[in-house]
């Protein structure tokens, strides 16, 4: 008997501890031309994932980060997700914004179809990659455009830099050394 509520006791306590998937790893979104962006092809390099707007201030943040993934693409991937979340700054389609960002700035890195990254119809990724209870390292609030996100080599969470962080400042190059 004692054996049989050892054994009730290991599994309800495994139940409550079995570990999170902790890697970015698991998600595949709509890429901006429709194909497919599959986050486990990124294994072996970290990822920076930025929520991108056409029409705000920060805009101009695609040329530093097209030139950090220029300068990094053998050890980083940089995927882009546009949304119309704050103040309306990305009423264009998915077509209208690839163009915008090809012809602008020459954006070659992934971008995926526009997306909700917060509220009722957040997106599984931005939930996953807002809420510590999923991606077990920290809650963070997407409060503007051009908020970001590192992942490590496995896909695991690192770090979170508001809007205001640029891209090539020292804050990301640390991670990148």
């Amino acid at each position: 008997m004692k054996f049989i509520l050892a054994l009730v006791a290991a599994i309800a306590l495994a139940s409550f501890t079995l570990p999170l998937n902790n890697s970015i790893h698991q998600f595949k979104v709509t890429s901006i031309e429709g194909g497919t962006i599959d986050f486990a092809k990124f294994k072996g390099k970290k990822i920076l994932v930025v929520n991108v707007a056409s029409k705000c201030g920060y805009t101009k943040q695609y040329e530093g980060l097209q030139k950090l993934y220029d300068a990094n693409k053998n050890k980083l991937v940089i995927v882009g997700f546009p949304a119309n979340n704050f103040g309306a700054q990305e009423p264009g389609s998915n077509e209208e914004i690839q163009e915008f960002c090809k012809a602008r700035f020459g954006v070659s890195f992934p971008m995926a179809s526009k997306i909700s990254v917060k509220g009722g119809d957040i997106a599984p990724i931005y939930k996953w990659l807002t809420t510590k209870a999923e991606n077990g390292v920290l809650d963070a609030t997407v409060g503007w455009n051009f908020n970001k996100f590192l992942l490590d080599e496995k896909g695991q969470l690192l770090a979170y830099f508001p809007s205001k962080v640029d891209p090539n400042g020292e804050e990301i190059a640390q991670y990148l050394k």
